[in-house]
Formats: structure tokens, C-alpha cells, sequence
């Protein structure tokens, strides 16, 4: 029916309660607008705007089952006369022009005061804003004077440390390759300040392969490639630098790509080792080729030894008197002469003038070397084949190295495309920890200026639920950031442990009951012997059942139970669920350091810091695949105290390795 002049109807569409919770309040607060409906999913909304057919549609782009962008449509061709703006926590103009094509009649971001959004949204439904105006980037909060406010800005500075402190140079760049943000490790590869880097094109950086980025960007773009890298020289820099580029996009929930990620690594001293490395092979070569150390001899036509040098002796080891006239098969294997192979070279090398090979010799002492072997047919002046010329020469440690070579090759590439996962997979997951950060921080900062600017004319309701949502968040951002130190400190080998004598029963206890406050919807059991006693840090402990029990509450199918177990020297915690338990795929690098499943997202920390975790106390973690109507499940061993026996990573009975893994 869409907007007849009275007080406008509105729908608010968004998957996190809390940020509807919050809106609606502020909506309701204003008095210009009238919430009739709220989803937690584009389909869900579809059908909702079909039923009440409001005039305003507030709708949010990162969504499960249907994103927003994918909504869109559907919206508009079940309600024709709404009017849908779209509202986001990503700040890329990207994403607001594919909103505007897909019909949406503005864009909003999320991080916007929400004092102004009921007038904004009205302005919108009358016509009175430029529906192709660019969204704009707020400061952010820093005038904030109360907890809430002082927390927010420590959560935020912490995440800024994340980015900024990285050894590797990262930076944000526009879809056409304009650098937007930059940390200082770029800023040094680069030889430019971050200021002077943000607005500077990257390809300005890449030299000769300015092409090759275009063409990378260009893939990107049309959906051709996934992501790319490309290695080469920084240009406009005193010290010559070598480096390695990966591009990969952040996209919107519809595939769209909304900016660029890039991580720039610098490869100048391993490619100079390289170079080094070729060079110095390429001198080897050189004396080896140029040095006269040759067996040189002449054949009659019969094929005896008719002639003798010294190279010959030092490589065969008979003197001239015990090989001249002798047969040359003196110097093949068994096999080769009892194949008559001597004798086959011989009958080429005088029907073609030449023959060469390379292959096994014998020497007196009976020791066998790769030869390379030339064998010539020497006529006198009338034409007429008087006997062979052969040279023989010992190659045997220079095809040792190129074996080697070619071994430490295949190496190097299998380092590499490990290296290049690892990359990407960090690049992606800094990504979506950044897109995981703005729900809590708006939900912060929003709640923190609504209840001090309307806490009289708020009820006691809406305050509990704003508490609670704020309280959600804070939570939120504190398991966040607690595991992206926990990983940093893993991977440096800096985490120190307060050990101590504990009973693991009342850890595994207290992470349930954490479980069960976060998550009072779901069912949680618990059934742990008490007595279980073992030498750790309870705290890290803690850490490493909640992030197993999150996982499962996050993942899997209700109910979770978590049990605790003696199992010989060993103490067992295990997670199970009823889901249909991680797919196939994902289970090889499921204990890896970012690894996601794309669809769930999560930052790929958790379980990571979970098996981690569970080797600084001398046991392990793994994932058990369901068997039969036996559900999956994730275990976490520790030694028992006083068990009296060393431990080892990777020791279990029965189960599945932990390079299989929980669902991400």
C-alpha cells in the first residue's frame, strides 16, 4: 500500500536482536516512524513485506540464508510502492552503488549517529535526498565519557594494534586499486608515509607489472579469478626492493566484491639468495665443463683399447699396461655387457659418426659412476674407418646435485603454496574479523547515546533489553580480542601459563555455565567426575572449553553435552552435538590458524587456540567424525597429575588426528 501521508510504517531487517532492539527503540523515540515488523533474514522479511506492505523497509546487507543485496528484488516485487534502504556496517562505496542499481533508494551505514536516522529515513520516503549520494565514514566515537564509551574506545584500539603491529604490509585499496589505508609495515616496504600512501595508486608501486595488477583487478572484477598475486620491483624507492603482492576482495553477501585486501610481502632477500644460488651453480658448471679431467682413448673397429691418457687412469683406475688390449666392456655393468651393449654403441657410432649417451660405468675397483660418454668413428684420409675416438667423462656429483636441486625445487614450491594459503587465508580472516567488529561497536555506542539521552523516557523494558544487548556485545568483543591475543602470543611463543594443581570438573563446570547465560535458548548438559585432576592454567583451560562449546552451540544441532572422563594417565573433555557434524572438506585444516568455513563465518581462531592450548599442557585435541548414531564430537586430552609418563602431541586411541577438525 506504501505511504499515504500518515505516520509512516517501517520494517527493520537485521540479524543481530540487539541492533534491532536498539533501532526500533530510537525509532519509536523519534515519534516520525512506526515499527510494524522485524526479520532476522532476507526471506524472512520478503515475506514479511508482503504481508503488511509497509512504506520503509530499513534492510541490513550481511545476512544468513538470503543477504540483503539478494532481498532486494524480492522486496521490491512484493511490495512495489516501499520504499528499501539499505543499511550496512561496511563503509565501501562499492556496495552502495550495487544497493542503488539493485533499486534500494538510499544507503545508510551503521556506524552513523542514530539520532539522525529517523529524520534521514523520512527524508528518503519525501524525496528530499540525493538517493546517489555517497555514504560517508563518522569518526569514530571518542568523546564518549562514560564505561561504556571508555570500553569501546580500549576494544578499538586493541583491534587497530592487530592491524598496525603486522610484520607483513597490508592495505585496503578501492576496487580501482587506490590505497585507502595503509599499516606501518607497507609504509616501510613502500619508502612513503601512510598519509602520503592513502590516495596513491598501487600500480604506481609495480613497475614493469602495473599490467599484470590491472589485469589481477580486472579478474577480480568480472568474477574470473578469486584472488591473485603478483611479484614485482617497488618502483619510486631508494633501496631496491623485491616484493610479493596478494590481492583479495572483501565480498558483499550476494558475491559482490566491496574493496580490496592487499598483503604485500618483501621477498628481496630470498630472491637474492636465489640469484645467488644460480650464479654459483653456473660458476660450478663453468669449471667443470672447462677443467681437463677427461678419459680420452682410442678403440680399434673391434672395439679394443688401443690407447690410454692419464684423465682415463685418474676416472677408471686401470694404468696403460692393464687395459691396453683389452676389450672396452671392461667399464659396463654385467647387465649392460651381457645385453651387448658395448657393441650396439659402436655399430651407431659408425653408421651416424657419433654416438653419446650417458649412463653406469665400472672402474677396477669395481665402485660404479654416471658417466657422460662420446664415442666418435675416425676414418683416415681415404674414408676408410680405422677405429673410435671415445671420451668419457665422471659427472656423477654433478647429477647428485641437479637431483638435488630438482628435490629442493619441488620443495621450495610446496613451501611456497603453503605460504601463499596461509596469506590468503590470514587476508580473509582479517577481513571478516573487521566486518565481526561493527556490530558489537555500534551496538555499543548506539545503546551508550540513546540510554544517556533518553533514559527518563525509556521504559523499564526497552532499558533491561538495551542493557542486555550492550552486555551481549561487550562479551562479544572480549572473546574476540581475547583470541586474537591468545593466537599472537601462540604464534610468537609468548603465552605464559600459570600452572597449577586443579580439578578440570569445576572448569568444565564454569564453562558451561558461562554457555548457558550466552546462550539460555539452547540445551547444554554437562556431566564431568570430579577428582579429575591435572597440572595447568585454569584460565587457559577455561579459554579452550568455551571456545569448543561455542563452536558447538554456533555449529551443531542442539542439545550439547560436554562431559569429563579419566581415560587411563589421561583426563578427557568432550564436546558433542546432534549435527551432522563438519563436512568433509574442512576437516584437514580445521585446527588451522584462520580457518573458516565462508558461509558460518567466525574469525578461524578458535579451534585453533583450542588444540594449542591444549599442547602447551602437554596434550592434544581432535575431531571424532560421526560413526553410525554416534554423533561427531571434539576431545581435548591432558595428563593426568602425577601420571608419571611423557606425553606426546598426537596421541590418542582410536580417534581421528586433529588435522580433521570441528566445524568452523
Amino acid at each position: 500500500m506504501g505511504w499515504d501521508g500518515s505516520r509512516p510504517t517501517i520494517v527493520v531487517v537485521d540479524d543481530a536482536a540487539e541492533v534491532r532492539v536498539l533501532v526500533r527503540a530510537r525509532l519509536r523515540l523519534s515519534g516520525l516512524l512506526d515499527v510494524v515488523g522485524e526479520a532476522g533474514d532476507g526471506a524472512e522479511a520478503v515475506d514479511l513485506v508482503r504481508r503488511l506492505q509497509p512504506a520503509l523497509v530499513l534492510l541490513d546487507v550481511s545476512m544468513p540464508v538470503m543477504d540483503g543485496l539478494e532481498a532486494l528484488p524480492h522486496v521490491l516485487a512484493a511490495a512495489p510502492a516501499t520504499t528499501v534502504v539499505m543499511y550496512s556496517g561496511f563503509q565501501e562505496e562499492g556496495l552502495a552503488h550495487r544497493a542503488l542499481e539493485l533499486g534500494a533508494a538510499a544507503f545508510l551505514e551503521k556506524s552513523t549517529s542514530l539520532d539522525s536516522l529517523p529524520g534521514e529515513l523520512l527524508d528518503v520516503l519525501t524525496g528530499h535526498v540525493e538517493p546517489a549520494a555517497e555514504p560517508t565514514s563518522p569518526p569514530l566515537p571518542t568523546e564518549v565519557d562514560d564505561a561504556e564509551g571508555r570500553v569501546l574506545r580500549d576494544h578499538l584500539e586493541r583491534f587497530r594494534e592487530v592491524f598496525e603491529d603486522a610484520a607483513i604490509g597490508m592495505a585496503t585499496v578501492t576496487l580501482s586499486g587506490r590505497v585507502v589505508r595503509a599499516n606501518g609495515s607497507l609504509s616501510a616496504i613502500l619508502e612513503r608515509s601512510r598519509e602520503d600512501l592513502v590516495g596513491t595508486p598501487y600500480a604506481e608501486f609495480a613497475g614493469d607489472a602495473a599490467g599484470d595488477l590491472e589485469r589481477l583487478l580486472e579478474g577480480i572484477l568480472d568474477g574470473s579469478v578469486e584472488s591473485g598475486r603478483i611479484e614485482h620491483g617497488v618502483a619510486g624507492i631508494v633501496r631496491p626492493r623485491r616484493v610479493v603482492a596478494t590481492v583479495a576482495p572483501v565480498l558483499d553477501g550476494s558475491g559482490r566484491p566491496l574493496y580490496l585486501f592487499v598483503q604485500v610481502q618483501d621477498v628481496t632477500r630470498q630472491r637474492g639468495a636465489e640469484e645467488e644460488l644460480r650464479r654459483s651453480e653456473f660458476r660450478f658448471r663453468l669449471l667443470v665443463d672447462n677443467v681437463e679431467d677427461y678419459a680420452i682413448f682410442m678403440l680399434s673397429p673391434a672395439g679394443v683399447v688401443e690407447s690410454w691418457n692419464a684423465g682415463a687412469q685418474r676416472i677408471n683406475g686401470y694404468s696403460e699396461h692393464e687395459i691396453v688390449g683389452r676389450h672396452f666392456r671392461a667399464f659396463y655393468p654385467p647387465a649392460l655387457q651381457q645385453a651387448r651393449h658395448p657393441e650396439h654403441e659402436l655399430e651407431l657410432a659408425r653408421r651416424d659418426g657419433r654416438y653419446e649417451e650417458e649412463g653406469w660405468r665400472i672402474r677396477k675397483d669395481g665402485t660404479q659412476f654416471w658417466a657422460t660418454v662420446v664415442i666418435t668413428a675416425v676414418r683416415d684420409s681415404g674414408g676408410r674407418h680405422v677405429g673410435f675416438a671415445k671420451v668419457v667423462r665422471d659427472i656423477t656429483e654433478r647429477r647428485r646435485m641437479l637431483e638435488e636441486r630438482e628435490e629442493a625445487a619441488d620443495a621450495l614450491a610446496a613451501a611456497n603454496a603453503r605460504l601463499q594459503q596461509s596469506a590468503d587465508d590470514q587476508a580473509h580472516s582479517l577481513a571478516v574479523t573487521v566486518h565481526e567488529l561493527r556490530t558489537p561497536v555500534s551496538v555499543l555506542g548506539g545503546t551508550a547515546e540513546v540510554l544517556e539521552d533518553h533514559w527518563a523516557e525509556l521504559g523499564d523494558f526497552e532499558r533491561s533489553e538495551l542493557l542486555a544487548g550492550m552486555s551481549s556485545s561487550a562479551t562479544r568483543l572480549r572473546r574476540l580480542f581475547d583470541d586474537l591475543l591468545t593466537a599472537s602470543r601462540l604464534q610468537r611463543n609468548r603465552l605464559e601459563l600459570q600452572l597449577e594443581q586443579l580439578d578440570v570438573a569445576p572448569v568444565v563446570a564454569a564453562s558451561v555455565a558461562t554457555a548457558r547465560r550466552r546462550f539460555p535458548e539452547i540445551a547444554i548438559g554437562v556431566d564431568a567426575d570430579p577428582g579429575l585432576m591435572v597440572v595447568g592454567d585454569a584460565g587457559r583451560l577455561g579459554q579452550a572449553i568455551d571456545n569448543l562449546v561455542a563452536n558447538a552451540v554456533t555449529h551443531g544441532e542442539p542439545p550439547v553435552d560436554v562431559a569429563a572422563r579419566a581415560a587411563g594417565d589421561d583426563v578427557l573433555v568432550t564436546v558433542q552435538d546432534a549435527g551432522v557434524g563438519v563436512p568433509a572438506e574442512m576437516r584437514e585444516r580445521l585446527f588451522d590458524r584462520f580457518a573458516t568455513g565462508r558461509a558460518a563465518g567466525g574469525t578461524g581462531l578458535g579451534l585453533y587456540i583450542v588444540r594449542e592450548l591444549a599442547r602447551e599442557h602437554g596434550g592434544d585435541a581432535w575431531y571424532r567424525p560421526p560413526e553410525g548414531s554416534a554423533p561427531g564430537a571434539f576431545t581435548v586430552r591432558l595428563p593426568r597429575a602425577g601420571a608419571g609418563r611423557a606425553t606426546t602431541s598426537g596421541e590418542h586411541s582410536g580417534e581421528v588426528l586433529p588435522r580433521f577438525g570441528p566445524s568452523a
